[in-house]
């Protein structure tokens, strides 16, 4: 049987970790959200987690994945952000849910992002905390913010229901490097 020749990526350097990575899907994006926040925002590259492990038991089942990104200060998480290529709406609803479940407490903020524009939303409330890459707070916004900000989990009557909204969401993402053999 003759072998299945695999894609041969481009590669690129990631911004933050400085290793080389695959350029696949959104990575390109990704790397402008990177700059942006290092860069313009002041965020230490230490602040920024890439592709954070999510594992959520639904029902009998596990679901394993990654966030693009988790921004912390001081220990606390303040935002996770996905990264699209596509339409930023349609991936609003599945960085809500990861910022929902990726820890005990809710994360403040969910950032969808091409590299060009934003959208930010409250994740408790769901509302729209601002729109474009001005709109990501700084890193001294993201500290006040936090300073002001209380802690509180996800109602237990909603668990379920996110989890499955993630993975339904995240489950579409097939051009990723987490999906490279």
């Amino acid at each position: 049987m003759k072998d299945i020749c695999q894609k041969p990526y481009d590669m690129l350097v990631d911004y933050i970790t400085g290793n080389e990575i695959p350029n696949v899907g959104a990575e390109e994006n990704r790397q402008a959200v990177e700059r942006y926040l290092v860069d313009q925002k002041n965020y230490d590259r230490s602040t920024i987690e890439l592709n954070k492990p999510i594992d959520l038991q639904i029902g009998i089942d596990r679901y394993q994945s990654q966030i693009d990104m988790l921004v912390q200060i001081n220990g606390q998480s303040v935002m996770v952000i996905k990264c699209a290529a596509g339409s930023l709406g349609s991936r609003e609803r599945e960085a809500i849910a990861a910022a929902r479940l990726l820890e005990t407490n809710q994360i403040p903020l969910s950032v969808v992002s091409d590299g060009q524009t934003a959208l930010i939303r409250d994740v408790i409330t769901g509302k729209k905390f601002g729109e474009g890459l001005d709109a990501i707070p700084s890193m001294d916004e993201a500290i006040r913010l936090l300073e002001h900000y209380t802690p509180e989990p996800l109602p237990e009557n909603r668990m379920e229901r996110e989890k499955l909204v993630f993975r339904t969401y995240d489950s579409m993402n097939i051009n990723v490097q987490r999906n490279i053999k």
